[in-house]
């Protein structure tokens, strides 16, 4: 047959199915809804099994779409571009084809599941994608799992009994700030003299398990704290322990890994950390003089520890807002005895870890503050994760019953927030909670608050007396036990962990162009 010849029926059996599927659309272009099967396997509060058939009517409607479409424009050697028989082009393009109907079958028949079983999903549908093939004949089935919201009946919030701390910020408790500010900012001047408490050593670290090495640093710089504190362990009592040692020599102290270790390999185990200090180091405090104020663009020392006390009130609305919370918290959790998958809990954690840090941040914390708080978390991540979630479910709902929601000037607001109190620009804020993907994450902690501040206009306060935070502790951020390791796994840890500074040290140093910039965001809030 000549490129030029065609096919008289097969354009008019195009025409028809052309028309027929012109007529399915509707007037107005609106798709067919598939006709679904769905059985829903219950496993678990928030784990769903849901098995899915679409019978071939549909099938064969989205393969006749898809090759309507490929047909007027499909290449074919021997043929013009779009004249080749039909047949033909099924024949020579049926396996991408079946492919580009999977994926719209599948993603049509999850959402429409979604949409017709009323379902809350909180992750993606978890299936082998490569694995779920469109059958030749017959209807097309597929199973896959999905973890959702769970149902639960709204608990009474209304009318709570609540705790308020309060205090009036004195010039001592400014006199305590202006030193804690200033150390964060001091100089480290080596010393021959044995380290006391508050000193700083520079140490190599090892960490070792029945005398092997599993974790090793050539270089941290600590200081000499009540604790010091791991991702995965505390040590305490950790300045008494060092009080006395000098340059050249070596402490051996014994901590515990948390149950939640990276390192499931060594949960709970004892462990060794070995101190080789290399230097001992006193801290110099800045003076609060004119090179100082202007570091952070201040014009005097009023506004400086003006300042200094709008942290300090800062903190106080956020242990107002975490005992409110607390409390809020644990009333609404009393009913919640349901479970979250453990896999879930997971992938969580790290995303609830990081919406603490916001919130810390926002109420004019240190980041070594931060990263005491979030070690603490992290050694029993899991419990804290599972009520931070089910606290999170609790509070969803009652934003859908209020009506209760999120506009862009919040997002603003609290950015803004956030970059006078870390001395940042709230530009810069922004760009990095996008690139990091966490804008989610901001938004649950703004709709959050927004539900929290609504529940407290309805509560009674019965007011108490604020204390101070202790003295804040040494802090490394990564697992004194390793990177992770399979249960099934016989080896020794001895993968490479990226040692991070103490954050104290970090900002030991000279003023960075940053802070200089972020100044500016910081008077501005003052005035």
């Amino acid at each position: 047959m000549a490129d030029s010849e065609l096919n008289p029926s097969e354009d008019l059996q195009n025409a028809d199915i052309a028309a027929e599927n012109g007529a399915e659309g509707g007037a107005e272009g609106e798709e067919k809804k598939l006709s679904l099967e769905v059985k829903i396997d219950e496993r678990s509060a928030c784990e769903r099994h849901i098995t899915v058939t679409i019978p071939r009517e549909d099938v064969d409607r989205f393969l006749n779409k898809e090759f309507d479409e490929l047909v007027p424009v499909a290449q074919v050697p021997g043929f013009r571009p779009g004249r080749a028989p039909r047949k033909l082009v099924e024949s020579r393009f049926r396996k991408d084809v079946f492919e580009r109907v999977k994926s719209a079958l599948l993603m049509e028949s999850i959402s429409q599941v979604n949409e017709t079983k009323d379902l809350a999903p909180i992750s993606d549908p978890m299936f082998d994608f490569e694995a779920v093939e469109v059958p030749e004949e017959g209807d097309f089935i597929f199973e896959y799992d999905i973890e959702v919201r769970p149902s639960f009946d709204l608990p009474d919030w209304r009318g709570m009994k609540l705790e308020k701390p309060v205090r009036e910020f004195s010039d001592a408790d400014v006199a305590d700030a202006d030193v804690s500010f200033r150390s964060r900012r001091g100089e480290l001047k080596e010393t021959e003299e044995a380290a006391a408490s508050g000193d700083y050593i520079h140490t190599k670290l090892l960490i070792r398990y029945n005398g092997e090495v599993i974790n090793s640093s050539e270089k941290e710089t600590i200081r000499l704290r009540p604790c010091l504190l791991f991702s995965d362990a505390t040590l305490e009592n950790f300045d008494e322990q060092m009080a006395g040692v000098k340059a050249g020599e070596t402490r051996v102290l014994k901590m515990t890994l948390s149950e939640e270790a990276p390192n499931v390999l060594l949960r709970g185990k004892e462990v060794e950390a070995v101190f080789e200090v290399q230097t001992v180091c006193k801290l110099v405090l800045p003076e609060v003089d004119e090179e100082f104020l202007g570091r952070y663009r201040m014009e005097s020392k009023d506004q400086y520890y003006a300042f200094l006390r709008s942290q300090l009130e800062a903190q106080l609305t956020y242990q107002q807002e975490q005992t409110a919370r607390e409390k809020i918290t644990a009333n609404l959790l009393e009913s919640a005895d349901w479970e979250l998958p453990p896999a879930l809990l997971e992938r969580q954690a790290e995303r609830e870890l990081y919406r603490t840090m916001l919130e810390l941040q926002r109420s004019g914390f240190p980041v070594q503050k931060i990263i005491e708080h979030t070690n603490i978390l992290r050694q029993s991540s899991l419990e804290s994760t599972k009520k931070l979630l089910k606290e999170h479910f609790i509070l969803e709902r009652i934003a859908e019953e209020e009506n209760i929601d999120v506009e862009e000037s919040d997002y603003d607001d609290e950015i803004s927030i956030i970059a006078a109190q870390t001395m940042e620009t709230p530009r810069r804020v922004r760009a990095q909670l996008e690139k990091e993907g966490r804008m989610d994450v901001l938004r649950n902690q703004i709709l959050e608050r927004k539900v929290v501040d609504k529940i407290l206009a309805s509560a009674e306060f019965e007011e108490t007396t604020f204390e101070p935070y202790p003295v804040e502790m040494a802090t490394l951020e990564y697992p004194a036990g390793g990177s992770a390791k399979s249960e099934d796994s016989s080896e020794t840890v001895e993968e490479g962990v990226e040692v991070v500074e103490t954050t104290e040290t970090t900002e030991a140093t000279e003023t960075t162009e940053a802070e200089k910039e972020a100044g500016d965001a910081a008077q501005t809030e003052q005035e």
